[in-house]
């Protein structure tokens, strides 16, 4: 009776050899690195162990009275050691943060954190760097040791990532502004029409020239091509031409719907004679000056599209995956990432520059959402409640770093899917795009 073994050969270098056969035997070099998990990606292995099963499966054909218990047994014994890692693979927690990138992570708060001490020393900044220094040390355990929780790590590093975040300059007179933080009431819709375009246009944005000490400016923005894609946006120069519809001038943002500054999604903003909005087919946030007709593009590295992490409450709303928002001196974008688990990122923009400037990292996911908005630093989040009820339900506010979960400010709507909602801090009012139909509320504090 022939022999058959798995031999299994440890290796100090990392090294993936497929099993082949040789002579007799059925050999499989899998490196020793394996079972210090996270060094090789658990699909890795299941490869590994397919391709010894294919081995195995061939011997039997050759002598169907052959057993290879021992083998078998083995090849056992390694899925029962994989299985408890599977849940990490397979709910993104082990893909989305391995140890190299958390060093990467840590390093670049660290160093962030460090700068703002040296520019401006307090006990915040001291004792930031000090938990800082402690979690790299925690990381360089994890190498010796490797026993960590992913979880617990992946929520520490991001509380330390917002702490440093609100510690980075913002100008002063942005805090003085907004001295009351958390809004408190919502009025009756102030303002009811039509969009202008037609009644089928159910996505789209609108709202006044957010920035301050701007003339008074209304604008408007349909999405047509699926309600996915635009590429005008529709100006008006008083408020009661707006109201009536007429005066207008179509603003040409791109030549087409599938240019490649065209507008995706319904997150649209106007800010200092600026469009904001998400690019075509991009994960990408595009600029389009309306005097100087320049365009510039800023990339969001890892934020989902194409319908990835679209606001979906009660059901979907299609091509909401970024949302711009405008606040005091600040342009905002409002996403989700695979890193975050889905959960909402808040970055802000430098609008003349157009970089991204902080990111903010919330526990929330972004598909429990209706709507965002922005107001005096402060992200909201809304849920639906009934065809004609929303409510604001939730709030993080970026000078803090604290996530209210308790809040309960319901407002009223014509319809029930919700395509935008922006605050605009010149008339403190929120402007709501509802299935076509154009609300404005007034806002207390």
């Amino acid at each position: 009776m022939l022999s058959y073994l798995l031999v299994l050969t440890v290796t100090v270098e990392a090294q993936r050899i497929q099993g082949e056969q040789k002579d007799d035997s059925c050999v499989c070099k899998l490196s020793s690195s394996i079972w210090a998990f996270p060094a090789v990606r658990f699909e890795g292995v299941q490869k590994h162990l397919q391709t010894c099963e294919e081995n195995l499966l061939q011997f039997h054909k050759k002598d169907s009275n052959v057993r290879l218990p021992k083998m078998e047994l083995t090849l056992k014994n390694i899925k029962t050691r994989l299985t408890r890692f599977e849940y990490l693979n397979t709910n993104g927690l082990y893909n989305s943060l391995h140890l190299q990138q958390l060093t990467e992570e840590l390093d670049e708060i660290y160093y962030t954190a460090r700068d703002a001490h040296k520019k401006s020393p307090s006990k915040e900044t001291n004792d930031l760097l000090k938990e800082l220094t402690n979690a790299r040390k925690d990381v360089e355990n994890m190498y010796k040791n490797n026993i960590f929780n992913l979880e617990t790590m992946k929520s520490r590093l991001r509380n330390l990532n917002n702490r440093v975040q609100t510690c980075k300059t913002i100008p002063e007179d942005f805090r003085s502004t907004c001295h009351q933080r958390i809004m408190s009431n919502i009025s009756s819709p102030v303002v009811t029409k039509l969009n202008s375009f037609s009644k089928s246009y159910i996505s789209g944005a609108w709202g006044r020239e957010a920035k301050r000490d701007s003339k008074e400016r209304y604008w408007e923005h349909s999405l047509v091509s699926g309600h996915k894609h635009g590429n005008t946006i529709r100006m008006y120069n008083s408020y009661e031409d707006f109201m009536a519809s007429k005066n207008y001038k179509d603003e040409q943002i791109a030549s087409s719907y599938s240019h490649k500054n065209a507008v995706q999604g319904s997150g649209t903003i106007l800010y200092d004679n600026t469009v904001f909005y998400q690019c075509y087919s991009t994960a990408e946030i595009c600029s389009f000056n309306i005097t100087t007709q320049a365009s510039k593009r800023v990339q969001l590295v890892g934020a989902g599209i194409d319908n990835k992490f679209p606001f979906c409450y009660y059901s979907c709303r299609d091509w909401t995956d970024i949302d711009l928002e405008a606040d005091q001196d600040a342009v905002w974008v409002i996403y989700a990432t695979e890193e975050n688990h889905g959960n909402i990122v808040v970055s802000r923009l430098d609008p003349l520059a157009l970089n991204i400037t902080h990111t903010w990292k919330t526990q929330l996911f972004k598909r429990s959402v209706t709507s965002t908005f922005m107001m005096c630093g402060v992200l909201y989040a809304t849920r639906f409640v009934n065809t004609y009820q929303e409510e604001v339900f939730y709030a993080f506010d970026t000078t803090t770093g604290q996530e209210i979960n308790t809040l309960s400010l319901p407002f009223e709507k014509v319809s029930a899917g919700i395509a935008n909602l922006n605050y605009n801090p010149v008339d403190r009012r929120l402007y709501m795009y509802n299935d076509g139909y154009l609300l404005a509320y007034n806002t207390f504090n």
